[in-house]
This record gives C-alpha cells, sequence and structure tokens, in this order.
C-alpha cells in the first residue's frame, strides 16, 4: 500500500533550515547525552570500586564524607545541563522552528 505524503511534510523535510535544525539538535543531544552517561556511571564505578575513597571524611572529625558532595554536584550537574539545554531549545531551536513553519505555508 502507497501513503501518500502530505507535501506540507516534504517541503519541511527538504528545507535547509530543517535540515539544520535537526543537525543542531541532535549533536547537543547526543553530547549531553554522553556528559550526563559520564557522570553517572563514573560515580557508579566510583561506588563499585573504591568506597574507601567516598567513605573518607570531607576533614578530621567531620561527619561528612567526600560521596556527599560528589553526589550533590552531579545532581547540580543534571539541573544545569538540563537548564542549558531547555535554553539552547528556547533561543535557537523554536527560532528555527518558526522559521521553517513560515517559510513552508
Amino acid at each position: 500500500m502507497n501513503a501518500s505524503v502530505d507535501p506540507r511534510v516534504e517541503r519541511i523535510a527538504s528545507n535547509p533550515l530543517y535540515q539544520r535544525l535537526r543537525k543542531m539538535r541532535n549533536r547537543l543531544g547526543w553530547t549531553l547525552t554522553v556528559l550526563m552517561l559520564l557522570a553517572y556511571y563514573g560515580y557508579i564505578g566510583l561506588i563499585a570500586f573504591d568506597k574507601a575513597f567516598l567513605a573518607t571524611p570531607i576533614a578530621a572529625g567531620k561527619i561528612t564524607t567526600v560521596g556527599i558532595p560528589i553526589a550533590l554536584g552531579l545532581m547540580v550537574f543534571t539541573i544545569l545541563i538540563t537548564g542549558f539545554y531547555v535554553r539552547r531549545a528556547n533561543k535557537e531551536f523554536d527560532q528555527l522552528t518558526q522559521q521553517i513553519v513560515e517559510e513552508t505555508r
């Protein structure tokens, strides 16, 4: 069965701005994904292979260990790169999307 494709979809898919948007969005998405995987698996690796390091007290007589600030840093890192993606999406990607929609009407 040969399904007909909407001509507007074809125009959008062939638009150079759409190709640019896809490339930029995919590159950013994969880059941030790799960074997150490295950060999380690095932390899990520390838990698995160097528990003694994570259990090291920050200072003499302190209850907090090195693992706590590292875990908090990982959470902050997650929030920061999510914010970075949202800011970039709202600023760049939405503008390109709007241009593509205007050109393909």
